[in-house]
């Protein structure tokens, strides 16, 4: 099983609009990776987020670029929700997932998956980038790869 976890792009300050839409550059920076991973034929069936604007839109950008029909929310992913109820959950998952969201979080999650212990840091991620985590026959978690829209200036 492949995990995908995807911080969402930059955002808007707060100041400038509450809700925190992507910026321009958020959404380029997501447009860029969204190429990359198509070009690489990432296949999931489901991508989710958390429902904050910025992490809809980064997931809708990438549903586009990917073909993937199915997006939803996911409760219980938010920047400082307990990460024990989504690791327990796709722990047993069988198929690919993409998950949109925020730190801390993702990278609490990203920890708790590979080494155990969420406060014990794996991965340093970037708004817009991917990292993706595989789930091995024996159930160790280990990162694959990971992208960051830096890697990919036009």
């Amino acid at each position: 099983m492949r995990l995908y976890l995807v911080q969402h792009g930059e955002a808007l300050p707060e100041r400038i609009d509450p809700e925190r839409p992507l910026s321009d550059k958020g959404r380029a920076d997501v447009q860029r990776i969204a190429a990359v991973l198509r070009r690489a034929a990432v296949r999931v069936h489901t991508i989710e987020h958390s429902g904050k604007k910025r992490a809809a839109q980064t997931a809708e950008l990438l549903a586009t670029a990917l073909g993937v029909q199915q997006i939803g929310i996911r409760s219980g992913i938010g920047p400082k929700d307990a990460v024990a109820p989504f690791v327990s959950d796709v722990t047993c998952r069988p198929d690919d997932l993409m998950v949109v969201g925020h730190l801390p979080f993702l990278g609490k999650a990203a920890a708790a998956l590979v080494n155990g212990d969420e406060s014990k840091p794996v991965v340093s991620f970037q708004q817009g980038g991917v990292v993706c985590l595989c789930r091995e026959a024996d159930g160790v978690w280990t990162i694959a790869w990971m992208l960051l829209p830096a890697l990919f200036v036009d």
